[in-house]
């Protein structure tokens, strides 16, 4: 398997072209907003390297980097909360992945075991939990 992509072209290329061209940061990662594709409800942040935006590209499932633990991670290979790819964005750029995904075990994507990693509110100057 190979996990290069091609190096970004032109403005036009870039914006309009067919070709995914990911340009990622100096740490080689692309960041990655994954959203409930039924529901359209965030459900995380999380990072890709060159792997993972392949992996999730070839499996149809997704998987990310890890900064914490410097790995690569296939999401719900433990937990069972695996994420199926429903469909992917990449924004104008191509320096932001976005993926619709249908949650798979008991529908959570936090590893706090919330459903979504965006479970706390601001409110009357302090941080609330709410489902």
């Amino acid at each position: 398997m190979t996990t290069s992509f091609p190096p970004p072209g032109d403005k036009a290329a870039l914006e309009h072209g067919s070709a995914i061209t990911p340009r990622f940061d100096a740490n080689g990662l692309i960041a990655c907003v994954a959203t409930h594709a039924a529901t359209g409800e965030v459900l995380m942040f999380a990072w890709m390297n060159a792997e993972a935006l392949r992996l999730t590209l070839d499996t149809g499932t997704a998987h990310y980097f890890s900064r914490s633990r410097n790995a690569l991670w296939k999401k719900g290979e433990t937990s069972g909360q695996l994420q199926l790819v429903r469909e992917l964005r990449i924004d104008c750029d191509q320096d932001c992945v976005w993926i619709k995904v249908d949650p798979q075990g008991d529908g959570g994507a936090c590893h706090t075991g919330a459903r979504s990693c965006f479970y706390r509110v601001w409110e009357d100057g302090k941080l609330v939990e709410r489902s």
